[in-house]
């Protein structure tokens, strides 16, 4: 059964587990040292991750990849929006 707890750890860090499969887990946990490790470690790092707010990415990033993509050879076009369609857009 303990094979059976190894692959719910996942879904107990994620809080995802009915409070009564919850309780099972961490009640054999008590009795297994590297289950309760395993439950431990990845629901600090679970918490760690949703409580990043995650990078900045503005304006000078984006360009800053863009450029970068460019001197690697990426063919990165930009396509204009059809704002009117329907409508030409005569040159001026």
């Amino acid at each position: 059964m303990s094979d059976l707890y190894r692959k719910l750890v996942d879904l107990y860090a994620g809080n995802e587990l009915s409070e009564e499969l919850a309780n099972e887990l961490v009640t054999a946990a008590g009795q297994d040292e590297s289950l309760a490790t395993d439950m431990a470690t990845l629901k600090q790092t679970v918490d760690l991750l949703r409580s990043d707010e995650g990078p900045e990415f503005n304006e000078s990033d984006y360009l800053r990849i863009i450029f970068r993509m460019q001197t690697a050879g990426a063919d990165i076009s930009f396509a204009e929006e059809d704002r009117h369609p329907g409508q030409y857009h005569l040159p001026m």
